[in-house]
């Protein structure tokens, strides 16, 4: 395995990792204060939604693929 993709793949899981412990925290408020929470958690699912819509292209727009134009 290269290493960039190594790296690449080390920092997605790390990320997921801090993410999900993130939301788990925000998920925790809420039940403590529902109205304040709720208006935290929204915007950050639309963020995190949309994110993921972001990666979701990247990886499979065959046109602007970085690997295919490296030489092996």
């Amino acid at each position: 395995m290269p290493l960039d993709r190594f790296v690449l793949l080390l920092v997605l899981v790390i990320g997921a990792a801090a993410l999900t412990l993130w939301v788990g925290t925000l998920v925790a408020a809420v039940t403590q204060f529902p109205a304040v929470g709720w208006a935290a958690v929204i915007p950050t699912a639309l963020a995190g939604y949309v994110i993921w819509r972001v990666i979701a292209e990247r990886l499979r727009n065959r046109e602007d693929d970085h690997y295919d134009r490296i030489e092996k």
